[in-house]
């Protein structure tokens, strides 16, 4: 959520900024600020009633002591007529409130300065490449046919359980999946000093709204309702990302700065109820409607923020440069930069069977718009109560990166080497056709 201190005063740097995205977002300005008006008028009124009650009230002591029985009365009556007034204002101060903080919600973030004006993603410019795509003697096989040559994903029998968009990993493939997990977790939590948490899979309404994903985006989400009971549909939701319980976890907090900065890394499944908008067929695992992601977080003075999502797209490129994958970062541009987002870099990983490349992780800083919407402070050594920054990044997301492997480290014979750092793993360094 932006700060309504911001919009009122910077309003022509807001709508402008706002703009940037292409969207239409700045035109709902002029209703926040009308709502936010009327609100600071009717407790404007609401404390010159309430002084006048104050004032009427010792009247009518004085009055009483004097036995005028009669204008204590009358004043009674006033102190009254001044409660209903101020009930009324106090009513349709809450409606405006109500209605601006419903329109500020809709609100998303402003980009950074330093993030390329544009309106799609055909406006991202590449800011860093690593490596070379890989090149084979022999025509490349695409992880379809992989998945199914070697028994790693059961393609049909995963639509049979739940339809288009679903996933059943088998031996090997079951294996690799669960190795790639442990490998990111260990890389992240041992090497780059990340805190693990394994956080619930379900969430409240307000862990969404906290992060950004609602109320704008709630139709994408799968709502879970306990047996047939449908009044409980919508208490709770299957999370779309780590990011949504974790970022949440010190919401309405006010934490000491001593704390900061916080970094915390978790894996879950994560559940797409949009994929299926892109017409997800039966087979192939590109987009999905359940899949595996390690997610990081970071909380940190605000002063630290841009250092620190440096730091965190290092992170989550390490374990590209690892596994040995080709890939590049694209900064994305105001017009295809996401709903919470100051600034984010993608990842995306080559996969040389799909002959494209694969996003595999969204690096970004969402400044202090979801502190905001969770009221998550901390206090400085001064006293004062600042919002930090709450970063977010995938390290990296599955099943794309099982793609890539698949696709990149495949071997003539149909084989598939494996990586180093995953041998240990899966005590092997190839998996062959059984």
């Amino acid at each position: 959520m932006l700060d309504i201190k911001l919009i009122r005063e910077k309003t022509d740097f807001v709508r402008q900024r706002l703009a940037t995205r292409n969207a239409g977002d700045e035109q709902a300005i002029g209703e926040i600020l009308q709502a936010d008006e009327l609100r600071r008028q009717a407790l404007g009124e609401v404390e010159t009633l309430k002084a006048a009650r104050n004032r009427v009230s010792k009247e009518i002591g004085a009055l009483l002591g004097q036995k005028k029985l009669a204008e204590a009365e009358a004043k009674k009556a006033e102190t009254r007529d001044l409660g209903d007034k101020i009930a009324a204002l106090d009513k349709q101060a809450a409606e405006a409130e109500t209605r601006r903080d419903e329109l500020m919600l809709r609100l998303p973030n402003l980009p950074h300065e330093s993030v390329v004006l544009g309106k799609s993603a055909a406006d991202n410019p590449v800011v860093r490449v690593h490596g070379t795509k890989a090149e084979f003697a022999f025509k490349p096989k695409s992880h379809v046919e992989l998945c199914d040559s070697l028994k790693l994903v059961d393609f049909a029998r995963a639509a049979k359980l739940s339809g288009s968009g679903f996933l059943l990993y088998t031996n090997w493939g079951a294996r690799l999946e669960r190795a790639l997990i442990q490998f990111l977790l260990d890389l992240h939590v041992t090497h780059h000093g990340y805190t693990e948490v394994s956080p619930p899979f379900m969430v409240g309404e307000h862990c969404l709204v906290g992060v950004g994903q609602f109320p704008k985006f709630k139709d994408q989400y799968y709502g879970v309702a306990e047996g047939d009971d449908v009044k409980q549909l919508g208490k709770l939701y299957l999370i779309p990302t780590a990011e949504t319980p974790v970022a949440n976890i010190h919401r309405e907090e006010i934490l000491p700065e001593k704390q900061l900065p916080i970094n915390y890394c978790a894996y879950t499944p994560c559940f797409r109820g949009e994929a299926g908008a892109a017409g997800v067929g039966t087979r192939g695992m590109i987009r999905v409607h359940q899949f595996d992601k390690v997610e990081l977080i970071k909380i940190v003075k605000p002063e630290a923020g841009y250092a620190e999502h440096e730091k965190m797209l290092a992170d989550a490129e390490r374990v590209l440069q690892l596994l040995e994958l080709h890939y590049h970062i694209v900064q994305l541009c105001t017009g295809d930069m996401g709903f919470g987002s100051a600034k984010t870099y993608d990842i995306e990983v080559w996969a040389p069977g799909q002959g494209s490349y694969l996003e595999v992780s969204s690096v970004s800083n969402c400044e202090d718009f979801q502190s905001r919407r969770m009221n998550l402070r901390y206090k400085t050594e001064a006293g004062e109560n600042r919002f930090p920054h709450i970063l977010n990044g995938s390290g990296v997301a599955l099943a794309r990166l099982f793609v890539a492997l698949l696709e990149t480290h495949q071997q003539a014979d149909g084989s598939i080497r494996i990586p180093a750092p995953l041998q240990p793993y899966l005590k092997t360094d190839c998996i062959k056709a059984p």
